[in-house]
C-alpha cells in the first residue's frame, strides 16, 4: 500500500483541473448574450478572476513544497495552507453558485414579462449557459466537499465519505486504495443534473443530499421552465 502523503501527489492534477472549471465558468459568463447580472457584466469575471489567480499561485507553491516537505512539521504547515486554500476555494464556488442563480433568476423573470429578447434562440443558448455552469459549479463542491476536501487528502486517514462511488463497493485488491478524483464528481454532477436523481453514485451525508437536491432544482427549472418557453418562442 502506498504512503499516504503520496496520495497528494497522486491528485495533484485534480487541482489544476478544479482551477480550470473556473476558467470556463468565467468564459461562459462572458459569452451570456442577454444581460442577466444585476451589474456590469465583467464584474462577476473580473473577481471570479481576482480569487482565480492567487488561487493557482498558492496550488503551485504548495505542490511544490510537498515534492520537498520530509518532516512532520512541514506536511503539518502545508495541510494548514491547505485549509486556507479550501476555504478560499469555497468562497469562490459560493460567489459561483450565487451568480448563476442570480442569472436563472433574471432569465425566468425576462421570460416571464416578456422582455428577454426577441430571439428564441439566444434564450436557448443563455439557458444552456447556466445548466452547463451549474453541472460545473456542483462538480466543484462535490469534489470540496467529499471527505473533507481536497486538502485532508493524504493527510487524514480516517475522512468520512459523502459519497459512495461504485469502485467502493467492489472487493478488487486493485481498487482498495482507489479515491475519486475531480472527473469522478464531474461524472456525478452531470448525471445528477440530467437524471434528477443518484444514477451510480449515492449520497450518504446529509451535506451531499442537499447539494444534490439543490442542483437537481436549479437543472430541472433551467430545463423545464426557460428551455421549454424558448422552444415555445422558436415555434
Amino acid at each position: 500500500m502506498r504512503h499516504h502523503h503520496a496520495v497528494i501527489h497522486y491528485r495533484a492534477l485534480d487541482f489544476w483541473m478544479a482551477r480550470a472549471a473556473v476558467l470556463v465558468i468565467i468564459c461562459l459568463q462572458l459569452l451570456v448574450i442577454n444581460n442577466l447580472s444585476f451589474g456590469p457584466r465583467w464584474v462577476a469575471p473580473a473577481l471570479e478572476a481576482a480569487l482565480l489567480l492567487p488561487l493557482s499561485v498558492a496550488t503551485a507553491w504548495t505542490q511544490a513544497a510537498t515534492r520537498k516537505a520530509v518532516e512532520d512539521h512541514e506536511w503539518h504547515a502545508i495541510g494548514q495552507f491547505r485549509v486556507m486554500i479550501r476555504r478560499t476555494a469555497l468562497t469562490m464556488t459560493a460567489i459561483i453558485s450565487i451568480i448563476n442563480c442570480g442569472s436563472l433568476v433574471l432569465l425566468v423573470r425576462a421570460l416571464l414579462e416578456g422582455h428577454a429578447g426577441s430571439s428564441g434562440t439566444t434564450l436557448l443558448i443563455d439557458a444552456l449557459n447556466i445548466w452547463v455552469t451549474n453541472v460545473i459549479v456542483f462538480a466543484l463542491w462535490f469534489w470540496s466537499t467529499d471527505r473533507g476536501g481536497p486538502p485532508t487528502c493524504g493527510l487524514v486517514k480516517l475522512a468520512q465519505a459523502d459519497f459512495l462511488f461504485a469502485q467502493m463497493t467492489l472487493n478488487d485488491r486493485e481498487l482498495r486504495d482507489w479515491l475519486p478524483g475531480f472527473v469522478d464528481y464531474f461524472f456525478l454532477a452531470f448525471t445528477n443534473a440530467t437524471a434528477f436523481s443518484p444514477t451510480d453514485t449515492l449520497p450518504l451525508s446529509q451535506r451531499a443530499k442537499l447539494l444534490m437536491m439543490a442542483e437537481a432544482m436549479i437543472s430541472l427549472l433551467t430545463i423545464a421552465l426557460v428551455a421549454a418557453r424558448a422552444v415555445n418562442i422558436l415555434a
